[in-house]
């Protein structure tokens, strides 16, 4: 037991010096106070501090650091504040990082890392199409506008196909894209990866197919302003790393995240490498849309 006790300690010492050393500094040090964060899928304070204010107390009691909340409209709004030193943080997707990208260097605090994130198309077991190839004079269902696994990937699909997407029947069907295509009003749709198994719960008793699916997507970050000082951004991921399960705890304590994080495996990223969102600017390219059409 005392050896235990050693290594737990010895351990947690390693944890808290930096290579030369000396202790890590404390957010509270290093950091502008208060750091304000912003969500680009939530427009309007309320709905925004009903997602984040477990978050932002975890976040202030174990950094030192108030969080304070900002609305914003859009994800161009939210990348403008960040160029311009508005909002220090964003909860962010995929496409979101990369379009921030371009106006500024950014940063990524942390990801929410989902293994079983991606997109897929789906038919019914009995449709005479083989291949995305054979869409081509077909009616197709996509998510909406701008969504990373539910447009973007899929047009990529599409495109990687030999397809011309701009002369395709494709139906931005949103919520709805599941129904049509059990309805039958479209003959394949393209979503998120966890559509294949809503389509085949809601329609149990039909036999669906999957026509094609992508690789992992990258996970949603939580993008900081590199204009940041960059003993501010270490602090920050040493301390929330170093609490990750309060952390967790905190994002989807509220009943919003919770639906829209809590996925099996799901975990918290602290050493996110920004590169790996080149994946994104690449399907966009791929799929010949613009970052800001997006």
């Amino acid at each position: 037991m005392a050896l235990n006790k050693f290594n737990t300690v010895a351990l947690s010492t390693v944890m808290a010096l930096g290579v030369s050393g000396t202790a890590l500094a404390s957010p509270a040090d290093v950091c502008p106070s208060p750091l304000k964060m912003a969500d680009t899928g939530i427009e309007g304070m309320g709905d925004l501090t009903e997602a984040f204010a477990p978050f932002a107390e975890s976040f202030e009691t174990l950094t030192g650091v108030p969080l304070e909340l900002y609305s914003l409209s859009n994800r161009t709004a939210a990348g403008t504040a960040l160029q311009f030193d508005e909002v220090d943080m964003v909860f962010a997707g995929p496409s979101e990082f990369v379009l921030f990208q371009q106006l500024a260097e950014m940063d990524v605090l942390f990801s929410l890392v989902r293994p079983h994130y991606g997109s897929s198309f789906v038919v019914r077991a009995d449709s005479d199409i083989q291949s995305l190839a054979d869409l081509g004079d077909r009616r197709v269902a996509l998510k909406d506008v701008g969504s990373t696994s539910g447009h973007i990937f899929p047009m990529m699909l599409l495109a990687e196909a030999g397809l011309d997407t701009d002369s395709m029947d494709i139906v931005m069907a949103g919520d709805a894209r599941i129904q049509v295509l059990i309805n039958g009003d479209v003959e394949a749709m393209g979503g998120g990866n966890k559509d294949w198994d809503a389509i085949r719960k809601q329609d149990p008793d039909t036999e669906y197919r999957l026509l094609a699916q992508t690789d992992t997507l990258p996970g949603d970050p939580v993008v900081m302003r590199a204009s940041l000082p960059q003993e501010c951004r270490d602090a920050l991921r040493e301390t929330l790393s170093a609490n990750v399960d309060e952390v967790w705890d905190s994002l989807t304590s509220t009943e919003r995240n919770a639906d829209k994080f809590i996925e099996r495996d799901a975990y918290l990223s602290f050493e996110t490498d920004p590169a790996i969102y080149d994946v994104v600017r690449e399907a966009y390219e791929v799929a010949g849309i613009s970052l800001d059409e997006g």
